[in-house]
């Protein structure tokens, strides 16, 4: 018998090889067609049953990516979202039943439904290599794992393992999956077959869980559960974030069974699916692969960067480069001013490649520090990370442009500056575009791809072609001040400020920001930045003197109180963290007051063209200032508010070439 997306074979020693190639795509999603096949591919090996199964990908990369998320967007009711969850519970139910031994051999990403599948299975081999991932990653997309991802994760792993990953939806690599007992081994991908061949007839039973793993799966898990909430509840109120509070309810409660959960109840299917974050977040999801797309249609493959500035910034830039697998000089004035840079190099380093102290030397090796700039001759593309000072930049980029190649992509890392201003010290001012990170470099994913009116699009392809190569996420926006994410934080926390100059106190502006759904209030993160950068960042917007700010800011930074680097700002800063006070009432309204101009400055954006439309300001602004995603961003939050309507031309979803 022949199947469309599945393909059996059968060798002499009676093992049978089910390899998955979902027909039309280039990567293995488990539509609900792949799903009814793999049915009966099971039916028909029941009937003629193997000595043992391997279920491996076909694909040239990845194991499964989950569930079809195509299929997900079409679902339009709760009975609809409840049947698609059915067959799948069904199906590998069905594959955990088979009276023989099968094995999933998984090289490449395995996710959500994919992990669910090899879950199902008795046992699994991680092939170890940089693509090999598993995670059940549904709570990002405001659901749960349906399809019995809650019932045999912690009973393969123990419950406050298998918690963290369903709750957090973090991955693991292939190492680390076998060291928690996700894998049963970890093998090279030249044996990876003859692995799964010996370990698949070996008869070797599944594994068990120790015995205080199964009292905390079984009476022990009011505990467990218990401590749980309590660890959701400090970062995810459920009001915004129900999926969490309803993987931890159905584990503990409905034997993770997401099917036997009553309509009426907060954790139910119906329940989930009702909520508006869900669909926010599958939306987040969409606008997250769109950004993806940005330079996938470009040749450039960039191996050598150099980076000029090795402050803050500059040398945490280089030092991500050089993390992602390119070869990075640093160039600053000195050595000494260089060698914070690889202190903090290493120390990301070692923490990133805590199990593989080799690849940590690796990409602390491929850093070479450069205080005479002798890197610009051999860079592909060469940034510019110094200070705000538009004479400097000009007279850094006339040096860079006699002494670098012809075709190298010249980007500054501005965050106020005009690009046009800055390249007319350039002969050929085409060259320059801008590519701006964000701080900390390491933990936000937005980068800007900035287009100055004289930007070569070639080169602004380049750019946005050299962002996913170190694994960030492009938003191309034009030069303007502040271009989107600067533009959207600077009257947000204006805003916070004068209400600190009304007398309210910076801990209660802050607690009801993050009772929105910030990451971290307005003013803590004033305190973050510096005072003293807010104060040139906000002149550089509005163009204002520094007495149009608000009066408390000023006196602090009159005073050097700068904020976290100096020890004091709005906060006394001691270990790294804000010493607060205790909170109390937040006034009604405080919040919606002080996001109000966020949200009306990336309507602005939008209206000015800095970003093409509101998806991308939408997306721009999650991934550049972690803003709620479960609103769905300030764009969708003002159309679903009734004050843009949802087919504005203004904002309509645009596809860029080469999505």
């Amino acid at each position: 018998m022949t199947y469309k997306h599945w393909r059996l074979r059968r060798e002499d020693e009676g093992l049978a090889w089910l390899d998955f190639d979902a027909a039309g795509s280039s990567t293995n999603t488990l539509s609900a067609e792949a799903l009814d096949e793999l049915s009966r591919v099971l039916s028909a090996l029941a009937s003629q049953p193997p000595k043992a199964l391997v279920i491996a990908s076909a694909k040239p990369a990845g194991f499964i990516a989950g569930a079809n998320i195509e299929e997900f967007t079409q679902i339009d009711s709760a009975e609809a979202a409840r049947a698609l969850v059915k067959r799948g519970w069904e199906v590998m139910n069905q594959l955990a039943a088979v009276r023989f031994p099968t094995l999933a051999l998984i090289r490449g990403h395995c996710m959500g439904g994919g992990l669910e599948l090899a879950l199902a299975c008795r046992y699994r081999i991680g092939v170890d290599e940089p693509g090999t991932r598993l995670a059940l990653p549904e709570v990002m997309l405001g659901i749960v794992p349906g399809w019995g991802g809650m019932l045999r994760l912690p009973e393969l792993i123990g419950p406050a393992a298998a918690l963290d990953l369903m709750l957090t939806g973090k991955g693991l690599d292939a190492k680390r999956a076998h060291r928690l007992g996700l894998v049963d081994a970890c093998v090279a991908p030249r044996v990876m077959d003859n692995a799964a061949r010996v370990l698949a007839l070996s008869g070797q039973p599944a594994r068990q869980l120790p015995f205080m793993q199964r009292l905390m799966n079984g009476p022990l898990k009011t505990f467990v559960a218990g401590k749980a909430r309590k660890q959701v509840a400090a970062k995810a109120r459920p009001e915004h974030y129900p999926a969490p509070y309803a993987i931890i309810d159905i584990w503990a409660n409905y034997g993770g069974n997401a099917l036997a959960v009553p309509a009426s109840s907060p954790s139910s299917l119906e329940a989930i699916f009702r909520s508006p974050t869900a669909k926010n977040l599958v939306r987040v999801f969409f606008l997250q692969e769109r950004l993806k797309g940005f330079g996938k249609d470009s040749d450039f493959a960039p191996k050598r960067v150099h980076v000029v500035g090795a402050g803050v910034m500059g040398g945490d830039i280089a030092a991500w480069c050089a993390l992602r697998g390119l070869t990075v000089t640093l160039q600053d004035q000195s050595a000494e001013r260089i060698a914070p840079a690889i202190a903090r190099a290493a120390k990301l380093y070692d923490k990133k490649f805590r199990s593989d102290k080799k690849q940590a030397r690796f990409a602390l090796d491929r850093l070479i520090p450069d205080p005479q700039g002798h890197g610009v001759a051999h860079a592909d593309l060469i940034i510019e990370a110094i200070y705000e000072n538009l004479e400097a930049k000009r007279t850094l980029f006339a040096d860079i442009e006699r002494r670098a190649k012809p075709e190298a992509v010249l980007a500054t890392n501005t965050s106020s500056l005009r690009l046009e201003d800055i390249a007319t010290a350039l002969a050929a001012p085409e060259r320059l575009v801008g590519i701006h990170f964000f701080n900390p470099v390491a933990m936000l994913p937005l980068v800007e791809v900035v287009t100055g009116e004289q930007s070569d699009p070639e080169a602004v392809k380049c750019a946005a072609t050299f962002v996913r190569k170190i694994d960030k996420l492009p938003l191309p926006v034009k030069s303007a001040p502040g271009f989107l994410v600067n533009a959207v934080l600077g009257p947000y926390m204006l805003e916070a400020l004068r209400c600190v100059d009304e007398g309210i106190a910076p801990e209660t502006i802050d607690a009801a920001l993050v009772a929105y759904g910030m990451p971290i209030g307005p003013v803590e993160l004033v305190d973050t930045v510096g005072l003293d950068i807010a104060v040139a960042a906000g002149k550089a917007l509005t163009g204002s003197e520094a007495s149009a700010a608000p009066r408390g800011l000023m006196q602090r930074v009159e005073a050097g109180k700068l904020g976290k680097k100096t020890g004091e700002g709005f906060y006394v800063w001691a270990d790294g963290k804000a010493q607060k006070a205790t909170l109390g009432t937040i006034p009604d309204g405080l919040a919606a007051r002080i996001i109000e101009p966020l949200l009306q400055a990336a309507k602005r954006c939008v209206q000015a063209g800095v970003v093409a439309d509101g998806d991308l300001a939408d997306a721009g602004v999650i991934f550049g200032t972690g803003f709620a995603p479960f609103s769905g961003g300030p764009i969708q939050t003002l159309r679903e508010r009734g004050d843009l309507p949802a087919a504005d031309e203004s904002v309509a979803p645009m596809v860029p070439e080469g999505a």
